[in-house]
């Protein structure tokens, strides 16, 4: 699973990486509230399947902890309007499975055998995905005073020299479906975008080639530095050269690609700007800056946070 921005700290691989696959398989977990944190419930099943988690993870750890962290975190990352949708999960879990060289059904089996259960870890991986988004919020909102002049200066203290990041000129095509056709149209709409796709030469004939389709929407997203590409669409835009298009997938809107009209590096004040709130200042990794972040920023939620032990 290829690196996003704080996600090597709260990778699923690394997370996972001491998975065995000789494993027994657990009792079923009967539930009861063991925790209110601000008006959400953590059940002793939620802390029994945590707990099968780090043992699979061989990890030693605190499994209610853990849940009353969680939680906290997902209902801040609600409060920001950070939204992951099952389609996201679905696709993180299938990477997951395809990383370690498993079929889903494997995947399934192991999560089910250790007492995990599947749900239990898509859930870890929907927190995992939230938290990222909200502490790149909270960094580049912290960071958010530091001009572009100040930004080169503290570079160059740190022995750096001025960076350099891909500028990307770039297009959105949805093929729009409506959320009560999408049973019945999804498969349709994705051939019909494979088909546009597979046309793509540039973006001056996106319109002309969309214009006989029905419910085509094409967007100019304009000029877009590589630390701005959204984390969804990062991979694909990097991965995709000029003159190309992503590959399609399906959205909450319908199904859509991205095409790149262009591409080049810039170095200038702005990139180095970017490129300290993206990966923070200190001295240490990005990930020991992440790390350092997230635990503030959890401490100073359980500060706020009314947590009732039942």
């Amino acid at each position: 699973m290829r690196k996003q921005l704080f996600s090597a700290s709260l990778a699923l691989l690394v997370a996972t990486a001491g998975i065995s696959l000789t494993l027994s398989t657990q009792s079923v977990f009967a539930s009861e509230i063991k925790y209110v944190v601000n008006n959400l419930a953590i059940t002793s099943g939620d802390i029994q399947h945590r707990a099968a988690f780090l043992r699979l993870q061989k990890r030693k750890g605190d499994a209610s902890q853990e849940m009353i962290d969680q939680t906290l975190r997902l209902a801040e990352a609600r409060r920001l309007g950070i939204r992951i949708s099952d389609k996201q999960v679905e696709d993180a879990y299938a990477r997951f499975a395809s990383t370690n060289k498993m079929q889903l059904a494997q995947l399934d089996g192991i999560m089910d055998k250790s007492g995990v259960t599947k749900q239990h870890f898509k859930e870890f991986i929907r927190a995992q995905m939230a938290w990222n988004q909200a502490l790149t919020m909270r960094n580049r909102s912290e960071q958010g005073g530091l001009s572009e002049q100040d930004a080169v200066r503290k570079m160059l203290q740190k022995g750096g020299s001025k960076p350099s990041a891909t500028e990307y000129l770039l297009q959105q095509i949805i093929f729009v479906v409506p959320p009560a056709e999408r049973g019945s149209s999804m498969a349709k709409r994705k051939r019909e975008a494979e088909a546009m796709r597979a046309r793509f030469n540039g973006c001056n004939t996106t319109r002309e080639f969309a214009k006989g389709l029905i419910d085509v929407t094409v967007r100019d997203l304009g000029r877009v530095l590589a630390p701005q590409l959204p984390a969804d669409w990062a991979d694909q835009v990097k991965a995709t050269k000029a003159g190309g298009a992503t590959s399609v997938r399906e959205t909450d809107r319908g199904i859509e690609f991205i095409g790149v009209c262009s591409a080049r590096e810039v170095s200038d004040d702005k990139v180095a700007q970017m490129v300290l709130q993206t990966e923070g200042f200190g001295g240490g990794k990005k990930d020991d800056a992440a790390d350092a972040l997230s635990k503030k920023y959890v401490s100073e939620l359980k500060a706020k946070a009314v947590i009732v032990q039942r």
